[in-house]
Parts: structure tokens; C-alpha cells; sequence
């Protein structure tokens, strides 16, 4: 497994993560068990960095997370966590010391650590990037030694480059891969100018860029693929990335006889973000250990040809970029 440095905070990571919202919630029914498995599989092929959130599974992910580390023992890798999306309602308001220290605390507890090692704000309004007060509360969390860096999570680019005027933001973490390509244009630049850790989830557009969906695939009912496919509980590019299923349906098939010989189309899909050197760790999810060995080893396949990653630019352009690309 390959490593880079995660920005500022000096944190060297393996460059495929673990995004742990699939074994905490909103992705139909991952046991525990095979939460736990998943994981463990990651972990054994390499994976040093996971990422999580207060709000997946109300807790269960963190805890999951926990449980496997602590029956592990050795070497502990890092653990990302994001706080603010309990806040009920998601005002800007809500962001304040107060609130964020409760929300970090209660993940101590559900992480079983004394400091935690990066704290995100999860998606939070706009507003809130606008808001030095904000910042200023987790640079006090860090003088507390309650968390050793922070960064945020965010919707838009416009979100990302203002955050990144902060000196205290370590890290961001945004949705970047062959159907999302707007922060390639300015934001990744500017990434790494200040050194900030860049964090990219969503990499395989919900499953999209697995390349095993069809119009006929049916979603659970508590998968977030059946009920946000509109936007309706939350923004409405976590869950396909916001491109129409149809439309994304037939780029898949236009993509499909780029994918080398030696590798599958999940492992092309996360080639493509790791491409950008800007990028410190992408993190797709698993709900079981051969999900997490296939994410694992797309650091293995070749760099993507000039002529393959043409091909991809122009399907954007032509197929994707007009559902997209104006909205985050």
C-alpha cells in the first residue's frame, strides 16, 4: 500500500482509506459483524486511514470502529471523525463551542480515545465557513488536547477555498471522482499551495462507478440511494454524486472499455482521483471484505494512459458536466 502525507498534519497515510458510513447507516442492511469484517479487511491489506461521523448509525460506526481497533491491538491507524450534523435543526447557529464540544466529547466516548486525531465539520451551511468564531472554537478544542487537528467536509468548491483562508484547517474533504470534476479546476491547486490534506469520498459515485448497477437494480428501503435519490433528506450529490441515474447509467457504459485488463472498474474509478497529487487518501466504503480488498488494491494498477484520461475528459464534458458541474 502506497502512503501520502495528509496535508499539514503530517499524518502519513495509506493513500486508499476506509469510509465507514456504509457500516453505520443509510446503505440498507450491513450486520455488524460484516461491518466489522470489512473493515479488518481493509486494515490487513494496508489501509491506514478511516473515516467516520458522529451521525452514522447515531454512533454505531465509530463504535464498530473502536471495538475492531481495540481487539487488534498494535499500531493504531488514523481516525478521522465529523461533528455538526446532529444539530436538529442543521442551522448555522448550532456551530458554536458549546454544541462542539459535546459533539467531540461524545465521540471520544464512542471512540474510546483521549484526543482525537482529525475532527471534520460535516457538511455544515454556508454560513458557517463565513463564521471565524467557528474555527476559533476548535482551536480552542486543540488547546484543550480534546482533538490534534481539524479540518472540514464540504458540499461546494466555493465552501473549500473560503475554509482554506483558515490557518487552523488541516484537511478538507470533498466528493472528487469521474462524474464530479470541478474541484480539479481550482481548488486542488490551491490544496496544495497551502498544504492542506485533501480527503476525497464519494469516489465511486455511490456505487455508479462500480460499473454493477442497472435501471432494474432495486435499493433497500433505509439505503440513502432510494430515499435522497431527489435530495430528500439530504444534499442531493452524496448520493449518486447528483447525476441522473439514467444519464450516469449510460457514461458507465462509455467507460467501461477504458478499464485495463489487470484491474476491475472500482480499481480504474479510484486510479482516476489518485492521478491528482493534490490528493492525500480517497475513501471508499465496504460492506463486506471482498469490497474492502478490491477498494485496497487499486493502487497496484498502472497510471492511467494521457490518451484514457482524454477519453474521460471529453465524456465529462459532453455527458456529465451539464447536470453537475454549475451545482457544487
Amino acid at each position: 500500500m502506497k502512503t501520502r502525507i495528509l496535508g499539514r498534519t503530517g499524518y502519513e497515510i495509506s493513500e486508499i482509506g476506509f469510509g465507514a458510513w456504509q457500516i453505520g447507516g443509510s446503505w440498507g442492511d450491513v450486520s455488524e459483524a460484516d461491518g466489522k469484517k470489512a473493515l479488518n479487511a481493509a486494515l490487513d491489506a494496508g489501509v491506514t486511514f478511516v473515516d467516520t461521523a458522529d451521525v452514522y448509525g447515531d454512533g454505531r460506526s465509530e463504535r464498530i470502529i473502536a471495538d475492531v481497533l481495540k481487539s487488534r491491538g498494535g499500531t493504531r491507524p488514523t481516525v478521522a471523525t465529523k461533528a455538526g450534523r446532529r444539530l436538529n435543526p442543521h442551522v448555522s447557529e448550532g456551530y458554536n463551542a458549546g454544541n462542539l464540544e459535546a459533539f467531540v466529547d461524545r465521540s471520544l466516548k464512542n471512540l474510546e480515545v483521549d484526543t482525537l486525531d482529525l475532527v471534520q465539520l460535516h457538511c455544515p451551511p454556508t454560513e458557517v465557513y463565513y463564521r471565524p468564531d467557528v474555527f476559533e472554537a476548535l482551536d480552542g478544542l486543540k488547546i484543550k488536547g480534546k482533538i490534534r487537528h481539524y479540518g472540514v467536509s464540504v458540499e461546494k468548491v466555493e465552501e473549500a477555498l473560503k475554509a482554506i483562508e483558515y490557518p487552523g484547517v488541516a484537511t478538507v474533504q470533498i466528493i472528487y471522482n469521474i462524474f464530479r470534476q470541478r474541484p480539479h479546476d481550482l481548488f486542488l491547486q490551491e490544496a496544495a499551495k497551502k498544504n492542506v490534506g485533501v480527503i476525497v469520498r464519494v469516489p465511486l459515485a455511490s456505487g455508479l462507478l462500480t460499473g454493477k448497477l442497472s435501471a432494474q437494480t432495486v435499493f433497500a428501503k433505509e439505503d440513502h440511494r432510494n430515499f435522497n435519490r431527489n435530495g430528500e433528506a439530504f444534499d442531493v450529490g452524496e448520493t449518486f454524486a447528483g447525476v441522473p441515474f439514467e444519464a450516469a447509467l449510460a457514461a458507465v457504459e462509455e467507460l467501461k472499455p477504458l478499464v485495463p485488463q489487470n484491474g476491475s472498474m472500482v480499481q480504474f474509478a479510484l486510479r482516476w482521483i489518485l492521478e491528482q497529487k493534490a490528493v492525500s487518501v480517497v475513501i471508499p466504503g465496504a460492506r463486506n471484505e471482498a469490497q474492502a480488498h478490491i477498494n485496497a488494491g487499486a493502487g497496484d494498477i498502472a497510471a492511467l494512459s494521457a490518451a484514457t484520461l482524454a477519453k474521460i475528459a471529453e465524456l465529462y464534458e459532453r455527458s456529465i458536466k451539464p447536470h453537475v458541474h454549475q451545482k457544487w
